[in-house]
């Protein structure tokens, strides 16, 4: 029989969230434990968050599930990225930030994510790398309660944590908006901490509120509907639709402004596991993550991040295909069929191509629309870990994470989510060059270079006007691109689900 392995006690003097006081493997003897070695970029990281939700709330007199945050980029080294990420995805267990990657090697971890499972007695007694390990954990989990109870070495109670959420809660009108789409008609906004989405003019009034503020997957009336943390968008003004990238839900949503009803249009609101490249109809075909879109005629292009590829969808016949991809995470240039992309989450066209960024390898990538239909790196490293601040030429440039690229006047405006920066690059050189932001995470309009946002993920041009969703904070920001001056836009009109004041009550007093 294997020995079994004492689980390495965690440092007490390393920053703690969602927890008033570190948490010891000494004092958590009794129960099970998890620890989830993750890092907020990750998509299958993300994944693996309703699983432990689930675990969590079957388990909460016998399972302690600790998030090891074991940062892959720069910018996610910082404790106050982690605690924003810790509120957008809504995690609700304590999250130890491993600074150095000091508890990655004391368990000998080697990739993202891993699951370490700890028993009553506080031995190593199992892990699992990667997504999909739900019901195998249910398993061994209520294996150990079982065996453990039989021993009388496991201790039932619930444990009280002081939570991030708690601290700050979600009551700003917009929560981590990740993308924006500027049109004639007005300003889209993916109110993706709210899982709804607004419609404003352009001077901040608001025109409609679509989906409850409740996280589900609901069609019908605006006022009924529910979507899971949405994300990228296109409008056709013609038919007054609006596709929507709902990207929690693993669908695509279709946004009537003329009947004003929201209805599915693909993916069955189960996770895609199936990395080949396939077909089907739009309402039988699992999806994975959709994260922006762009529309092309009657076709949607899709950047379905949680599967590395680019798909394509006709809005005619409604079938929906890998269009570029093998579904390795990996950034290889070729024809469509031999290309590998790396968590696409941003999308755009000029009509003749498709311009990707690309967020794992930190590029931006092109994908041909017409013959020969290949896929090239504009710019960027080209490499999982190849990332950071380098304005300049093709492959010399290092970028972090971006998560959105806009095509217009000839150029692509680039996102740089994780060096808090927005960036100009050329489609045919591959020049890139900052224009706005100081590489702070901060909020401040200004010009140009002297303005800061914190984690700008979503793009969109109208006219001489950038629109930014400036994620972490909360804002949607306006760049007059004739002198790179910025605000930050005001929409009095707006406030969180469920916190509006009504203005028309009566006063009690009177």
């Amino acid at each position: 029989m294997t020995p079994r392995v004492r689980a390495p006690e965690l440092p007490q003097n390393y920053a703690w969230l969602n927890t008033d006081k570190p948490l010891s493997l000494k004092q958590l003897k009794g129960r099970v434990v998890i620890l989830d070695f993750w890092t907020y970029c990750c998509i299958n990281c993300l994944h693996i968050l309703p699983d432990l939700k689930y675990l969590e709330h079957k388990y909460q007199d016998s399972l302690t599930v600790i998030g090891v945050h074991s940062a892959k980029f720069d910018n996610e080294k910082e404790t106050e990225n982690i605690r924003q990420a810790i509120l957008r995805y809504d995690i609700e267990h304590p999250v130890l930030v491993d600074s150095g990657f000091r508890v990655w090697q004391d368990y000998t971890v080697r990739a993202w994510p891993t699951l370490m499972v700890i028993d009553p007695e506080g031995y190593v007694v199992g892990y699992f790398s990667g997504e999909g390990k739900r019901d195998a954990l249910d398993e061994l989990i209520e294996k150990l309660v079982s065996q453990h109870q039989e021993k009388g070495t496991i201790n039932f109670q619930e444990i009280s944590l002081t939570l991030e959420k708690q601290r700050q809660p979600l009551i700003t009108p917009l929560a981590f908006p990740g993308k924006v789409l500027a049109t004639p008609a007005g300003l889209f906004i993916a109110d993706s901490g709210h899982h709804r989405l607004v419609m404003s003019n352009f001077d901040g009034e608001i025109l409609h509120i679509i989906g409850t503020g409740k996280s589900g997957l609901t069609d019908g009336a605006f006022s009924e509907a529910q979507f899971s943390a949405p994300q990228g968008m296109a409008f056709d003004a013609d038919k007054q639709i609006l596709y929507v990238a709902d990207t929690e839900n693993h669908v695509l949503r279709q946004v009537d402004f003329q009947r004003q009803v929201v209805k599915t249009i693909a993916g069955t609101g189960e996770q895609s596991r199936n990395i080949r490249p396939h077909e089907g109809f739009g309402l039988e075909t699992a999806l994975n993550s959709p994260w922006d879109l762009v529309k092309v005629g009657n076709i949607l292009f899709i950047a379905i991040a949680g599967l590395h590829q680019i798909w394509i969808m006709d809005l005619e016949t409604s079938i929906i295909k890998t269009y570029a991809g093998t579904g390795a995470e990996a950034c290889v240039d070729g024809s469509l069929t031999e290309s590998a992309f790396a968590q696409p989450s941003g999308i755009t066209t000029n009509g003749q191509q498709l311009y990707i960024a690309d967020s794992e390898v930190s590029s931006i990538r092109a994908v041909g629309l017409i013959e020969p239909f290949q896929v090239r790196t504009v710019c960027g490293s080209g490499e999982l870990f190849g990332f950071g601040d380098i304005d300049g030429q093709g492959e010399d440039v290092r970028l972090q994470h971006c998560l959105g690229v806009e095509y217009a006047q000839n150029y692509l405006w680039v996102a740089d989510t994780y060096n808090h920066k927005i960036k100009l690059v050329s489609p045919n050189t591959g020049n890139c060059q900052t224009v706005l932001g100081d590489a702070s995470a901060g909020l401040q309009d200004g010009q140009g270079k002297n303005t800061r946002f914190f984690e700008p993920s979503g793009l969109s041009v109208i006219d001489s006007h950038l629109y930014i969703a400036d994620t972490n904070n909360h804002a949607i920001r306006c760049a007059d691109l004739n002198n790179f001056e910025v605000t930050t836009l005001q929409f009095p009109g707006l406030c969180a689900p469920d916190v509006c004041i009504p203005v028309n009550l009566p006063n009690p007093e009177t």
